[in-house]
């Protein structure tokens, strides 16, 4: 019998994406609620316990309600919220993070789908500071670009409407400065800091793509051949994570770092930029709607459901 997979708030824009990727799939059962009581936590509740694995697409605050909707049932909660991203009893859904942790999911009962920021941060970081290369108190700023897909409907619909002059600006658009942001805490607990990082999220006139920029400066930065060889050295083989090539020099290409590179795949690129004063640039690339969201979901209830890890995913050019 297949796994029956429900998709509680697949009218968003992560959740429409995860279907997408799994309605062509023959080797998994979407289970659907009547649209009109997508409400009703009635009926969300009846197919949240009876289905083998539950992926929660909604605000932390829903998601919070669906967990205890599916109360002591055998369901598997795969959440993409970030409500539960540095919960005690919650696996950590970012599978290349560190040895051992894929076999954990694979046996978890409640996994948290990592945010699309936090998903190049940590990668860039983690192994640095296991490395002991990056020290865990080191004044970490990061700077990130993402499309406006990333905000959901609202700023989607924000962004595409000719009246508000968005589709035309000529530049990137910096926010939430005044606060705490949400994935701070994501970011400094799984990239093993000690202290917050300095978040500088900023959105820009393109749909789908995202780049992530991490500067370290010379008084605390490892070499630039000692961070590459650390990052080259953890992700080997993985499938879906790929290390540039060592360069000496920065691309003078002005379109090298195309935040919108990995578009279409469950790829993310890494990349490690030395500077002649000493200071150490690191870029990820990746779709935040590909392995910054949907398709982390789908690698995810991949390895829940014991399915090849690449399964419905792409992992080649865009559009592959």
């Amino acid at each position: 019998m297949k796994p029956r997979v429900y998709i509680d708030g697949q009218a968003g824009t992560t959740g429409l994406q995860i279907r997408e990727r799994l309605a062509a799939r023959d080797d998994v059962a979407l289970v659907e609620v009547d649209p009109a009581r997508r409400k009703d936590s009635v009926a969300r509740a009846e197919c949240l316990r009876t289905s083998d694995v539950a992926i929660l697409c909604l605000p932390d605050d829903a998601s919070r309600e669906a967990v205890e909707l599916v109360g002591d049932a055998p369901t598997r909660i795969l959440d993409a919220s970030s409500a539960h991203r540095t919960a005690a009893g919650w696996t950590y859904g970012l599978p290349e993070l560190a040895p051992g942790l894929r076999d954990e999911i694979r046996g978890a009962r409640r996994v948290s789908n990592p945010g699309c920021y936090p998903t190049g941060t940590i990668l860039l970081l983690r192994p640095l500071v296991d490395a002991g290369l990056v020290s865990p108190d080191a004044p970490i700023a990061v700077h990130a670009l993402s499309g406006y897909s990333g905000g959901g409907r609202p700023m989607i619909e924000r962004w595409e409407d000719a009246a508000t002059g968005l589709p035309a600006l000529p530049f990137e658009a910096p926010y939430a400065l005044d606060r705490e942001h949400k994935h701070v805490p994501e970011m400094t607990l799984h990239a093993r800091l000690s202290r917050p990082v300095q978040f500088v999220p900023a959105v820009g006139p393109f749909r789908c793509g995202m780049r992530i920029e991490i500067p370290l400066h010379a008084s605390f930065a490892p070499a630039a051949r000692e961070a590459h060889e650390a990052l080259a050295s953890r992700y080997a083989g993985e499938r879906f994570v790929r290390v540039a090539p060592w360069s000496e020099k920065a691309p003078a290409d002005e379109r090298a770092l195309d935040p919108r590179a990995a578009n279409g795949t469950n790829r993310i690129d890494l990349h490690v930029f030395p500077n002649p004063l000493g200071h150490v640039l690191l870029v990820a690339v990746l779709d935040n709607l590909g392995k910054g969201a949907a398709g982390a979901a789908v690698q995810n209830l991949n390895l829940l459901l014991g399915r090849a890890e690449d399964a419905g995913l792409a992992t080649g050019a865009p559009g592959a």
